[in-house]
Order: C-alpha cells, then structure tokens, then sequence
C-alpha cells in the first residue's frame, strides 16, 4: 500500500505570517546534524523534506535570505518571526529543502537519511535508516532516493 502524503499540505512559521504549500511527495526526509543546522534551529538537527521545487509553493508572506549565505545554499526565513522555513540547495538544482516541522501536520516528518554524523551531538538519535559522516556521496544518492521510494510506496 502506498504512503498517503495527503496532498496538498499546509504549513507556516512561528507566527503564522508566513504560509506555505507542498504539492508533491518528499523525494527523500533527512536530518541535518551539522554544525550550522545546530545553530540555526537552537537543536540538535535539522529535519527535511526534500521537495521537487514546483512541488513547494509561498502562499501569503515574502520570505527573505538569513543564516550562511554563499554559493552552496540560500536559507530562507520568515521576516517577521525569523524562524527558518525552507532552503534551496545549489549543488541539488531543482528542490527545495522544507523544514518539515514547519508542516501543519507533522505525523510523518521522520528522517530516511541523517547527514553530518560526524558533527552529532553524543544524545541525538533520529531512528534514521541511513547515517553519513558527512553528506551522501553523490554515488549514493541515486540509490537513497530509490530506496526512500520503495520504502513509502511498498
């Protein structure tokens, strides 16, 4: 039986003045815990969904660039409440990376991958099936996203 990701879904910041939809199945749900990801949630991870980019639509609010910003990632906050919404990886063109604790319905926001073991905090435990001391190689990452879709289609 497939999963039902109950299409379309809602989401917001903090303070709700930014809104969001999904349209589209995760292609993958991973925790971060890296270092910055630590930092940015105040946590020991950050969780994702990783999301097709016309999957994933804003639909009240503007929101604005915040956290590291260079050539690898934009990071994309709430302006009003700062809380981090989504990202948009450069080396990954064409998806979006959702904070899916940001989702309305958070039931099945649990992580498939963990990246940036190495960086773990000692009690953090996310019960993902696939760990990596940093992130996947890309060789890797083919076989991650086929995996992740057996795992919720089956």
């Amino acid at each position: 039986m497939a999963h039902d990701w109950n299409l379309p879904r809602s989401g917001s910041c903090r303070c709700g003045a930014l809104t969001f939809e999904v349209r589209a199945a995760p292609a993958i749900t991973a925790a971060c815990h890296c270092r910055g990801c630590q930092k940015m949630t105040a946590g020991p991870y950050s969780l994702t969904w990783m999301l097709p980019e016309d999957g994933f639509a804003v639909t009240a609010g503007e929101p604005v660039l915040g956290g590291l910003k260079g050539p690898q990632t934009e990071h994309y906050f709430c302006p009003s409440c700062l809380t981090w919404v989504f990202s948009k990886p450069k080396r990954i063109a064409g998806f979006v990376n959702l904070r899916s604790p940001m989702l309305d319905d958070t039931s099945d926001v649990a992580p498939f991958i963990e990246a940036w073991v190495s960086e773990k905090l000692a009690f953090a435990e996310t019960g993902a099936a696939h760990s990596f001391p940093q992130f996947p190689p890309p060789e890797a990452f083919g076989p991650l996203l086929r995996a992740f879709a057996d795992r919720r289609d089956g």
